[in-house]
């Protein structure tokens, strides 16, 4: 039997995703395809299964907590495709960003089996990060007018996007707290189920820290602990900015202290506001703007977006913008008030190499210019991001442990 020839296109986020899977599966460029049975494995896959789900009310495609689709996690919808797609015996498979929203187990278990599908089924990539381009891949395309060409490596210099100085904070005084988050030998379970065990965390001013696990360690249970939405916190030894948890304070008097980015979040901006009223509405904590800004309002988003090299079009809908520069938004978004905290939590999701490089060369300079501290939550390691702090959380069998690596 002869070996398939295994294939991968390196795209951009900015690629028409569905008209090249369309472009791949017809066989217009790939004619031994015509004879074949294929399969996709893409989000264009698991949403049309939802969509079916949402109409006739019953699951194709199983997952292990027997959840529908629509409520499981991007980890869980991915496998439980994956394994769906394999039942059915394909020829050949179109694989799209098969690692997004993966832990590096789950990545490692999926890797593993395709390598030994590989032997004998044709495997057509198609990732956005180059570094996740399997190693029995035969050739490697891009896209140029439109067409596949081989890809070429070219050695690119370093030059650095943001040149401006970070904007100050518009406040001179401000309260200050050290430590800003102190968690003492805490530990939450839910009904029988330990979700983390004796957590022992400590995070002062300007510290940049990054936050990794797998899934269901624990990461969004330590979050929602911090941010003052989880009712556990109350039965927990926590001071959160100088707060003693469950001496009476309300959730905005915590909330009001901390910025917040998750890549969810561009799921909620559907309005078609400018981006400068994204970022102006950052004083406010609203989703859109619904007063009139102040004179320093106006300033300080404009440094921001100085800052950006937006202030050109500042007057153009928030839609208009790419995946990649929305997000370099909504952190200046979090970030105009200065808070003492940034929360990123998986931020670089389903970003392309070019804006995952860009997003954490802000990130880097808000953690070297400002006061602020940030905890980035990450499934992987991001090469261009550099924490000062690893805090790792380890599951076992009384719920996960933390410690400080490094």
């Amino acid at each position: 039997m002869l070996v398939p020839k295994h294939k991968a296109f390196y795209i951009s986020n900015t690629e028409n995703k569905k008209q090249l899977l369309k472009n791949i599966t017809s066989g217009l460029w790939f004619k031994d395809l015509n004879t074949l049975k294929g399969a996709v494995f893409s989000d264009v896959t698991v949403n049309a299964f939802i969509e079916e789900e949402t109409r006739h009310g019953h699951f194709d495609v199983q997952t292990t907590t027997k959840n529908s689709l629509k409520n499981s996690s991007e980890g869980e919808r991915k496998r439980a495709l994956l394994n769906h797609i394999l039942k059915s015996n394909p020829e050949y498979l179109v694989l799209d960003n098969v690692f997004d929203c993966l832990d590096v187990e789950a990545q490692s278990k999926i890797e593993t089996t395709l390598a030994q599908l590989s032997e004998h089924t044709q495997i057509i990539q198609i990732a956005t990060r180059k570094r996740d381009i399997f190693a029995f891949i035969d050739a490697v395309y891009v896209l140029e007018a439109g067409e596949p060409k081989l890809y070429v490596e070219t050695n690119k210099t370093d030059t650095k996007t943001f040149t401006e100085e970070l904007p100050q904070p518009y406040e001179t005084e401000r309260e200050t707290f050290n430590p800003l988050i102190k968690l003492n030998k805490v530990s939450v379970s839910y009904g029988e189920r330990p979700i983390i065990n004796n957590i022992t965390w400590q995070i002062k001013p300007g510290e940049f820290w990054q936050l990794i696990g797998p899934n269901g360690s624990g990461k969004s249970t330590i979050l929602s602990l911090i941010s003052g939405d989880n009712p556990k916190g109350y039965m927990a030894d926590m001071i959160l900015f100088g707060i003693k948890k469950g001496s009476g304070e309300t959730v905005w008097d915590i909330k009001k202290h901390i910025g917040f980015y998750t890549s969810e979040m561009l799921r909620g901006f559907k309005r078609r506001d400018t981006i400068e009223s994204m970022i102006i509405s950052g004083f406010v904590d609203s989703v859109g703007l619904y007063s009139y800004p102040t004179d320093m309002q106006i300033t300080m988003a404009h440094q921001w977006l100085t800052l950006l090299n937006m202030l050109h079009i500042k007057d153009k809908s928030f839609q208009f913008l790419s995946n990649g520069h929305k997000r370099l938004v909504l952190i200046a978004r979090a970030m105009v008030k200065h808070p003492p905290l940034l929360i990123l939590d998986e931020p670089t999701n389903g970003l392309d190499d070019a804006d995952a490089k860009l997003f954490s060369e802000l990130v880097n300079k808000i953690a070297q210019e400002s006061e602020t501290a940030i905890i980035y939550v990450s499934h992987r390691k991001e090469d261009f991001i550099k924490p000062d702090f690893i805090f790792e959380l380890t599951p076992n069998q009384n719920g996960s442990v933390g410690n400080k690596v490094g």
